[in-house]
C-alpha cells in the first residue's frame, strides 16, 4: 500500500512539473531553476512534505490549516498552532516516522489566548519579510519559506553563500514587532547530496 501511495504522489508531482508557479515547482516553494538542491533531493523533499501533509490530515483535517511543514534535504521543520501539548508531541512523532527524515525541528506553539489581532500581526510580519526579501537583489527569495507564530518569525531556506545568509538575517532584524527570529538557513555546501 505504501508503494502505491508513493507512486501516486510521484505521478502527481512529476506531471505538475510544467513551468514555474509562484509557489514553485514540486510545491516546495522553491523554484527548480534556481534551487541549488539536486533534482533528486527536491523530489525526495517534496514527497516527504506531501507525506506529512497527508498523514496529518488523516489524523484530523483541522491540521491542514493549523500546521505547516517544510522539508530541506531531509530536515523537517514544523510550525503552526495546536490546542494541546499532546498534539505537538504527536506531530513530532509523525514527522520522525516519515521515511527519509534526518531531523525534526518542531516550532509548533500550543494555543493560549489567540486573537484575531495576534493572527493579523503574524500575517503582517510574514508579509513584510517576504516583500523585503523580494526587493533585495542579493537574496534569492524563492529559496526561502517564512512563517510567523506569536510574533516569532521562522525562516527556513537555502542560501547560495554566507553573504546571502547575512542579508536574510539583516532583513529579518529590520521587521517591526518581531519578538524573535528563528532561522535555519543552509548553505549550498551544507546540503549533503551536493557533496559527492
Amino acid at each position: 500500500m505504501k508503494k502505491i501511495i508513493i507512486s501516486f504522489f510521484s505521478f502527481l508531482i512529476l506531471t505538475g512539473c510544467v513551468g514555474v508557479s509562484s509557489e514553485g515547482v514540486l510545491g516546495t516553494g522553491v523554484s527548480i531553476y534556481i534551487d541549488p538542491r539536486t533534482l533528486g533531493t527536491q523530489i525526495d523533499d517534496s514527497i516527504m512534505q506531501k507525506s506529512i501533509l497527508v498523514r496529518t490530515a488523516q489524523i484530523d483535517k483541522k491540521y491542514i490549516l493549523d500546521i505547516s511543514s517544510k522539508v530541506i534535504d531531509g530536515h523537517v521543520f514544523l510550525t503552526g498552532k495546536v490546542d494541546k501539548v499532546d498534539e505537538k508531541i504527536l506531530m513530532t512523532k509523525l514527522a520522525w516516522k516519515t521515511e527519509g527524515a534526518r531531523s525534526v525541528k518542531n516550532n509548533i506553539e500550543v494555543r493560549d489566548k489567540f486573537s484575531l489581532k495576534d493572527y493579523s500581526k503574524d500575517l503582517l510580519i510574514t508579509s513584510q519579510m517576504k516583500v523585503a526579501m523580494l526587493a533585495n537583489k542579493k537574496i534569492s527569495s524563492v529559496n526561502y519559506n517564512i512563517n510567523t507564530v506569536n510574533q516569532v518569525m521562522f525562516v527556513f531556506g537555502i542560501a547560495a553563500n554566507e553573504a546571502e545568509r547575512r542579508e536574510v538575517m539583516n532583513e529579518s532584524s529590520l521587521i517591526k514587532d518581531v519578538k524573535k527570529v528563528d532561522a535555519t538557513i543552509f548553505l549550498v555546501d551544507d546540503l549533503s547530496k551536493n557533496k559527492r
